[in-house]
């Protein structure tokens, strides 16, 4: 038995058979026409591209009728590059001045693009080499007169690659595919959009597994802690079972647990909000009992679109996830691109180090008038119904009130053009930085609320990347230095009457949940499939209890002990819902 590590992007645990797929794109050898079948050649390639314009068009159809139409954005993308003259100028050219065959040519422009791409250090970045070698490999498909890949069924089985294309992930996801695990990829990669829109248990960035798994062997996909089991022996085998097997019933629970209040034994109310990507993704959040959005991710504008996203498109993406709330809160996190997050194609020189440089509210504020662009739609949509602005990524006094100043002097040039905006929306600020954690006393008294993400307060605490399946293991957000922060941050809010939620993806653990209801939270939004189970957890104790629990994780002195000990006692509070393997 072998375990290989991963970054778990879409939760959930399967047993099955590899199936080992090859996403790479085919060599084409360099063949030569005469002169006068130059126009020929030309018309072939125009074709070819009209066909796969046609096809491309299908399968946004079907991915959007499938994952919704935010999540099938990647493919509007994919049909701009295919009307891109910088694309497809300079394979006319090189077929007309060189003399080659279209699918040479094909492959050597749309291969120097993608090596381009691929070169960057930026994740999402790389992204794009993706969509390039799909585009290619559709090209070269349709000029040969060849079907697109059919992946035949693959019911149950876990696929492995070493990296997908969008294309291929929405194959998988139709096929029955029970998992994937790729070699490459991070949080924002294709696999990991089409997986968590699919539901689909998911594992990225798992260095080697293409060289360790065959197709045929048996697999457990752990994909809640991002591990995949190669060869499990009968015990490990047994205990996955079990917990697949108890997962379903509980699961059954949880359903009708979604109708109920998140309210403790005692009768202290928590607020479970969702964390979304895409506005169709609050039908998902109110499905299991979420009150409301307490983190609309709006980069997602950005990411699956050609094209920066104009006033109209950021207002009627809003606009949407309100009426979806009738009534319940929405906070918009203005966007936080940079870091794994930012394509830095129009960057002549990327970043060495995105995470810490001009990244969210910094980017904002060095590209000022999409910034307004946005907060102009934010404070429109505002009349629709009850939402919250929240600047990412505040690590001093004098960066929120700049952002506090910009949105006022965008609703005084609103007004003026006869959009009057009775009222600013509450404004906030995500605490992800030691700087800000150790400030919050001062920014309490100016900020109107705080979202602890924890997900960026762990990182640079611990100084640890944690798209980086080779540090990952040092990501812990039960380190001791990252519980006194977020103490120090509730308190803060207290003392000034703020609310305080968390917002990261540790909020999304019952035990860790606990923890935070204990420190004084009594806000907490995470992913739509995780409320089901903090509810019913939240449901099971009272507030002295959790109380109990942060008292004593705060006494230890390192992350092993806290994570151990908040498991133990979980484990006591709902036993059910927090079975977990024993393997190491």
């Amino acid at each position: 038995m072998k375990i290989l590590p991963g970054i778990p992007v879409s939760k959930g645990v399967v047993i099955g058979r590899a199936q080992v797929f090859d996403a790479s794109s085919r060599p084409m050898p360099r063949r030569s026409i005469p002169p006068d079948r130059v126009d020929e050649e030309l018309a072939r390639f125009d074709e070819a591209r009209e066909r796969t314009i046609a096809s491309v068009q299908q399968i946004y159809d079907g991915a959007r009728d499938e994952m919704g139409e935010d999540a099938a954005k990647v493919f509007l993308f994919h049909l701009g590059m295919l009307k891109d003259p910088q694309l497809v100028a300079p394979v006319r050219e090189m077929i007309r001045r060189d003399r080659v065959s279209a699918e040479f040519a094909v492959s050597e422009v749309f291969g120097g693009w993608e090596r381009r791409f691929a070169a960057s250090s930026d994740s999402v970045f790389q992204t794009k080499a993706d969509d390039v070698r799909d585009l290619a490999d559709r090209l070269i498909s349709e000029l040969a007169g060849e079907s697109s890949q059919d992946l035949g069924d693959l019911s149950g089985r876990v696929v492995v690659a070493r990296d997908l294309t969008p294309s291929q992930a929405v194959q998988i996801g139709r096929s029955g595919a029970g998992a994937i695990v790729t070699a490459l990829g991070g949080p924002t990669s294709h696999t990991a959009i089409v997986a968590k829109a699919l539901h689909l248990p998911a594992i990225v960035g798992c260095a080697g597994v293409t060289r360790e798994v065959q197709t045929g062997d048996e697999v457990i996909v752990d994909a809640d802690a991002g591990r995949l089991i190669l060869a499990p022996d009968e015990a490990t085998r047994g205990e996955y079972a079990r917990i697949m097997a108890r997962r379903r019933t509980h699961m059954l629970g949880l359903d009708e647990i979604a109708r109920l209040p998140a309210e403790t034994t005692d009768g202290v109310e928590i607020a479970l909000h969702g964390n979304i990507e895409f506005p169709d993704e609050v039908r998902d959040v109110l499905r299991v009992g979420g009150s409301g959005v307490g983190l609309y991710r709006t980069e997602f504008l950005y990411l699956t679109s050609p094209s920066e996203p104009t006033e109209e498109e950021h207002y009627r993406a809003y606009v949407r996830c309100l009426e979806l709330l009738e009534g319940r809160p929405l906070t918009i996190r203005t966007v936080d691109l940079g870091a794994d997050k930012y394509t830095q194609s129009r960057e002549e020189i990327p970043e060495r180090n995105p995470f810490l440089g001009l990244r969210s509210i910094r980017l904002s504020f060095h590209r000022l008038s999409d910034f307004k662009t946005q907060l102009r739609a934010v404070l429109r949509a505002s009349r629709e119904g009850p939402l919250r602005i929240m600047f990412p990524l505040i690590t001093s006094i004098e960066e929120l009130r700049r952002a506090r100043l910009i949105v006022h002097d965008v609703a005084e040039d609103l007004a003026e053009e006869g959009e009057r905006i009775e009222r600013i929306p509450p404004l906030g600020m995500m605490v992800e930085s030691p700087s800000a954690a150790l400030m919050a006393e001062q920014f309490a008294r100016e900020a109107d609320f705080f979202s602890i993400g924890t997900n960026d307060l762990v990182q640079y605490t611990l100084a640890v990347d944690r798209t980086n399946e080779r540090v990952a293991h040092l990501y812990q957000p039960t380190h001791p230095a990252v519980l006194r922060l977020i103490h120090q941050i509730v308190r803060a809010g207290q003392s000034h009457a703020i609310p305080v939620s968390v917002c990261g993806e540790s909020a999304g653990d019952p035990e860790y949940a606990l923890l935070l209801i204990g420190l004084g939270v009594r806000t907490i939004s995470a992913t739509p499939d995780s409320i089901p189970a903090l509810k019913r957890a939240i449901r099971s104790v009272d507030i002295r209890t959790c109380e109990r629990i942060a008292d004593k994780a705060l006494t230890l002195d390192s992350a092993p002990e806290v994570a151990t000990y908040l498991r133990d006692r979980a484990r006591k509070v709902v036993p059910e819902a927090f079975d977990g393997p024993s393997v190491e």
